[in-house]
Order: C-alpha cells, then structure tokens, then sequence
C-alpha cells in the first residue's frame, strides 16, 4: 500500500462531481477505495441529488450531498452560497473537483478566494481530439477516467490503492433489496438485463434490432430478461419489447430508485448496455456487460471499471470514433456504425459469457 500522506495534513475535504450520472457513478470505486485507505480523512462528495442516491453502503468517513444545481443553487450566486455553505459546515481544507466545467470552475474559485487549496482532474482533452477528429486520427487507448480520478488524490498525497469490489462488498444484494420489482432468483435460473438507450443517438442501437435480440435469447430456457429505463418515452418503448413474452419484464413502469435496481443488477449473470451510464451502474456491481458502441469507441477511456474490451461490440470503421458523447451528426450520415452490428454478433458475446460462467445455452 502507498504511504499516507495526505491524511495527515487534510481533515475535510470536499470532492464535486456534478454530471453526468455515468461520470458520477465512476468516481464511486475511487471515492470508496480512498476513504477506506485515509480513513482519518472526511471525504464529501457533492452531486446532482439523483446521483447521489448512488451511495449506498459508503464508508463511514464518506458523505454524499445532492444539491439542486438549476433552481436552489443555480448561477454564479448559488455556486458561491453553496460553497459557503459547505465550508462553513464542514470546514473545507481542500477542495477536489473532479467535473473541469464552468460551474466547478467557480467553486474552486471561491476556494481560493478563501485561501483554500484547490485540485482539478485533468480531462485529457487533447488526447481525446486527436482520437475522434476526422482525419489522421491517433488510435491509441486514453487512460480511464477513473485513473483520472485517481491521480488527483494522488497528487494530493493519499493513499489511492484499490479496494473496491462492489457497493455490496463480496457478496450480491438479498432478495428483500430488489423485492419491489423481482420475486428471488431461484437456482438455476438465468438474469440477463438490457438497458437500450442512450442520452445521443451516435450511441443507441437501433430499437427494431435490439427487438431480435430480446426475441431470441427471451427463448433461451430458465431465462429472465429485465428492461431498464426511465420516464413515459421509454417506458412505451419497453412495453412493446416485452410484449408476447412473459419471461421480460419492463422496469421503467414504476420509478424503482438506484438502490433497488443495483440489487437487482447484483443478482443478474450478464448486462446489455449501450456506452451509458447503465453500464456504469453494472460495473458498480461486478456485472459482466456486453457494451455495446456506435460513434464512441472504449480508447476514449470510458469503459466500465473492470469491464473488458473483448465484451464490446463494434465494428471498425475509419471514421470511428467520431465523438466522446456520441452527441455529433453521422459523418456518413447512416449510423452505420451501429446499424452495421448485427443482432446475431450481439447475441454472440452474450453466449460466450454466460458460457464462460457455467451456463449451457442451446
């Protein structure tokens, strides 16, 4: 283990990650695994209120705030009461921002204002245009984004070896924490969840094709296929990919909460998920996801944390990737970074998984 430095000469730090809920759900295995290395240290993490319902099972020297950024603190003003406010509650010594946006800019300044110290994660911008530019693109694997993470506390002199396995420790959620959407899992039987949206259209799989998807492997005997989304548009959507098929069930019909959802997911054997923060949420859980990646691609260093390259689905083409957030127009102007996958490749990685854990799918 690194020697503890930081410990020693920082007692309230206050670490800010604000959006999105993908990029919050990263810096969890960092946050844990640095409050259980300094453990003289209180480390407070500032969100948006909905991620930091992500912080379950915190270390004790963790405090996870969410605080209403739009209305309640909204502005230069409200970033500037927000910062006196946690400061004063606090007592603030050192100030992490993990987010390298305007509204994080601000905070920090005001950190500094105060004659608080102030460190701010490098986002690696430079790297991550010369990888999705359109022309002589530099195809070489970024560092995550969780080292990222990591190497600010680092500079800061804490101890930053990891030592998060899951926010359920080494064991999978009980039945009575995802009670409100599954009765137990029964021996033998197989979980398989499939969260098909994305935030940019450069990172959803076409709708019709992940249909044949669900069609097929809903075959597969002692098979559960849960749903996830959220909100009535994507509910809609669900519901005609479950219909005809008792064994898929559809999740976005009732607000479950993150807390239960992970328990679910704790308890599945394999995930499908597009370049989202479902795939985020997996790997929160250790749960092996078939990623699956249009206009981004995993050298931009948004793999899930111990996810592995060989379980995303992709096809190689020059102009990919052509996008970090998969929010840019189609250079082809066809998605065919996408609609070229196959729904049979998908299906594929799915198998090998599962054949991998021990499971014998015919």
């Amino acid at each position: 283990m690194q020697k503890n430095r930081g410990s020693d000469k920082y007692r309230n730090v206050l670490v800010a990650r604000f959006s999105a809920l993908g990029d919050v759900a990263m810096t969890i295995p960092v946050m844990y695994s640095v409050c259980k290395n300094n453990p003289r240290t209180r480390f407070i993490m500032v969100t948006q209120k909905v991620a930091s319902t992500l912080f379950i099972n915190t270390p004790e020297n963790l405090i996870a705030i969410g605080v209403d950024t739009k209305v309640q603190y909204h502005g230069v003003k409200g970033i500037i009461r927000l910062q006196k406010e946690l400061t004063r509650k606090y007592d603030i010594d050192l100030f992490i921002d993990l987010h390298d946006v305007l509204r994080s800019w601000i905070m920090g300044a005001a950190f500094l204002l105060s004659g608080i110290k102030v460190l701010r994660f490098k986002k690696g911008r430079q790297g991550k245009y010369e990888l999705t530019r359109k022309h002589n693109k530099h195809m070489l694997p970024l560092i995550s984004s969780r080292a990222r993470y990591r190497e600010v506390f680092y500079r800061a002199g804490f101890s930053t070896e990891d030592m998060f396995m899951s926010i359920f420790g080494n064991e999978k959620a009980k039945p009575e924490q995802y009670a409100a959407v599954s009765t137990p899992k029964q021996p033998g039987e197989l979980w398989i969840a499939i969260a098909p949206f994305a935030k940019h259209k450069g990172k959803i799989y076409p709708l019709n094709m992940m249909q044949k998807v669900v069609d097929k492997i809903s075959q597969w005997h002692g098979t559960t296929i849960f749903l996830m989304g959220a909100g009535e548009y994507e509910n809609e959507i669900l519901e005609k990919m479950a219909a005809n098929h008792d064994n898929v069930k559809n999740l976005a019909r009732q607000r479950n909460g993150f807390p239960c959802e992970l328990a679910l997911l704790s308890n599945c054997d394999v995930m499908v998920s597009m370049d989202s923060a479902n795939m985020h949420l997996a790997s929160l859980v250790r749960l092996t996801v078939v990623s699956i990646w249009g206009a981004t691609h995993p050298y931009c260093g948004f793999l899930g944390w111990h996810q592995e390259e060989r379980n995303a689905v992709q096809i190689n083409l020059p102009c990919r990737p052509c996008s970090v957030f998969g929010n840019k127009p189609c250079l082809r102007n066809d998605y065919f970074c996408l609609t070229g996958i196959k729904p049979q490749m998908i299906i594929d990685h799915i198998r090998q998984v599962l054949v991998e854990k021990g499971f014998n799918i015919l």
